[in-house]
């Protein structure tokens, strides 16, 4: 069984987990471990616990896990609603043109023989991406990024949109080193409020403080 991540928030409701890059959320057709190991020590009810949204399994930093079926309810909601409260940071290869902005692109899904991407076409689903710049160095960036919606490699596809391709990115960037990415808080504004921020991972920190970033 899978050690459990970091835990971040912890009530009677959620779990938050600080998730290590490379570490799926589901279990893979190739086995291999996931986030799902861990549920069996993380709640000892027959019912749950469940992911109440996913991350991709190179992106760190904060995932939530429903400990009871009607948390998992009411914090789904607040997601399909847009009222959760998402922030990125992300190191780029790149730097925006202005301080601040907003991506409004949608996206769908396109597959081909080397695998699958999401791209921008205006079939696709809505999705819209804030962002600021919070610091560079040379031609990297440090981003941070607040996504209204939640669709598959939003931020990830958004970035390469504002040609900032985030560092490390094998499908949308250079591929070069791991995935610069990380799920940095999260806030559910529910009764009582779930909040929970991530320190940047070992493998982000150097790029973020050579960008002016102070632990």
């Amino acid at each position: 069984m899978s050690p459990i991540p970091p835990i971040l928030f912890r009530d009677d409701r959620f779990v938050v987990l600080d998730k290590p890059r490379g570490l799926p959320v589901h279990p893979g057709p190739r086995g291999g471990p996931s986030v799902e190991d861990c549920f069996p020590l993380l709640s000892h009810r027959k019912d749950g616990p469940w992911l109440v949204h996913r991350l991709d399994a190179d992106t760190s930093g904060c995932l939530v896990v429903a400990l009871r079926r009607a948390a998992l309810i009411a914090a789904q909601a607040e997601f399909a609603a847009g009222r959760a409260r998402k922030t990125y940071w992300a190191v780029v290869r790149g730097v925006p043109q202005t301080a601040a902005g907003t991506i409004d692109a949608p996206l769908r899904r396109l597959s081909g023989k080397s695998g699958w991407r999401m791209v921008s076409d205006a079939s696709g689903q809505r999705a819209v991406t804030d962002w600021r710049l919070c610091g560079q160095a040379g031609d990297i960036a440090w981003l941070e990024l607040f996504p209204r919606t939640g669709r598959t490699h939003q931020v990830r596809a958004h970035c390469a949109l504002l040609g900032c391709p985030v560092l490390g990115d094998p499908i949308y960037g250079d591929a070069q080193g791991p995935l610069h990415l990380l799920s940095r808080a999260i806030t559910l504004l529910l009764q009582p409020p779930l909040a929970a921020t991530a320190v940047p991972p070992p493998h982000m920190r150097d790029a973020l403080a050579a960008c002016g970033w102070r632990m």
